[in-house]
């Protein structure tokens, strides 16, 4: 009965017809295990989440130490916690000066929530921009600032005053005005198949916000905690944010999220009126324990210092006519195809073959790959050749 198919798909809630259905025992590392026996190697981290791998020992002894010592004791932002405490220093300190103050919540499109009223708060304005194609999550507020027009018809009316502008074009910064309260982005655009903008695109982003007094918010909730090569994907790019998400790896497999801003613009959610922003389990110790255990490793680790070299060990090795384009950054893909079926078709074959790879929810065309950043070169030739099978079956 644990692992029931109809219990799964009649009292669960499901979020499509065709779920992708494989049961999980136990995962290790890279790998996850069916209660057959059936390995199956992880190449999309959980959707962005395993970036240390499974069940890592350091994590686990984390989450074990913190339980023994207390779990909830009371909602976020009025008791004084040893673990949350180390977090916020550990994480203010790998970030740059004005990035010195977290609010941790429990989800990605929580922390865009808290960003968006922070962002509207502190400038007191109401417009905001965001990006056509972009992804920033579900719940209302993030649904009304992501660009995918099929997934939010459904649920309008959303939130007002949000206007759209093209990702990584140029022509259209000048509609960030004195009536803007903050430009909402990803660094790089991920549900929409992996879009990497210029370097002179984000600088210009960050002048003319700079110049309006515009905040902006840079969503990195899928490509920071090392996905791309360095901890922050806005590293890259030679500018800073005024205020940062984050969440998915950031927890190390617990569900964590933050916002992360400068003191002073944090300051605003604390009057006019008092408790503008609050969590009951944001903050949580266990997933704070988690997520300090998950920022030491990938420095101990020195994960971030492979992560190029494995991706482009991934681009020389999945060579096929089939392919029409690869677009990556650091051991972040996506690969794509002539048709959303034969995207269908290539995913459910490597699934067979033991090997998970996944499609993107704004990008039918193409099929994501974001292996732990812990894959060995063994590990990727022999996930490679899985997934060349697949396409020649496909």
């Amino acid at each position: 009965m644990d692992f029931n198919q109809d219990i799964f798909l009649n009292r669960m809630a499901q979020t499509t017809s065709a779920p992708y259905l494989i049961s999980v025992e136990r995962a290790e590392g890279i790998y996850l295990y069916s209660p057959d026996g059936k390995r199956y190697t992880d190449l999309i981290s959980g959707i962005g989440v395993s970036n240390i791998g499974h069940r890592h020992p350091k994590v686990v002894r984390a989450i074990k130490d913190q339980v023994d010592q207390h779990l909830h004791v009371m909602v976020y932002g009025e008791f004084i916690q040893r673990t949350p405490n180390l977090l916020a220093e550990k994480l203010t300190s790998l970030l740059p000066e004005n990035l010195n103050c977290c609010y941790f919540v429990n989800s990605g499109t929580e922390a865009n929530e808290g960003a968006l009223k922070l962002a509207k708060r502190f400038t007191g304005r109401t417009e905001i921009i965001s990006c056509r194609k972009s992804y920033h999550g579900s719940t209302h507020g993030s649904l009304s600032v992501s660009g995918n027009e099929v997934k939010k018809t459904a649920f309008r009316p959303l939130l007002p005053d949000v206007r759209f502008i093209e990702f990584n074009n140029p022509n259209d910064i000048d509609q960030i005005t004195e009536r803007t309260s903050c430009v909402i982005m990803e660094t790089i655009q991920g549900d929409a198949g992996v879009r990497v903008p210029s370097i002179a695109y984000l600088k210009a982003v960050r002048k003319r916000c700079t110049e309006t007094g515009t905040l902006l918010i840079l969503d990195e909730i899928q490509c920071g905690m090392g996905r791309t090569g360095t901890l922050f994907a806005f590293e890259q790019f030679g500018i800073v944010p005024d205020i940062l998400t984050i969440a998915k790896a950031f927890g190390g497999g617990l569900p964590i999220g933050a916002f992360i801003s400068s003191k002073k613009i944090m300051e605003s959610l604390t009057h006019n009126p008092a408790l503008g922003h609050i969590t009951t389990f944001g903050g949580n110790p266990v997933c704070c324990a988690s997520a300090l255990a998950t920022l030491e490793v990938i420095e101990e680790e020195k994960l971030l210092s492979e992560v190029e070299e494995k991706g482009q060990l991934f681009m020389n090795l999945l060579q096929h006519p089939k392919i029409k384009a690869i677009r990556r950054i650091g051991l972040l893909f996506a690969i794509d195809f002539d048709s959303a079926e034969r995207v269908a078709s290539i995913v459910l074959q490597a699934r067979e073959l033991g090997v998970i790879c996944y499609w993107f929810l704004s990008h039918p065309y193409s099929f994501r790959i974001a292996p732990p950043l812990i894959i060995t070169e063994e590990q990727i030739r022999e996930s490679c050749a899985a997934i060349l099978l697949a396409i020649d079956n496909s």
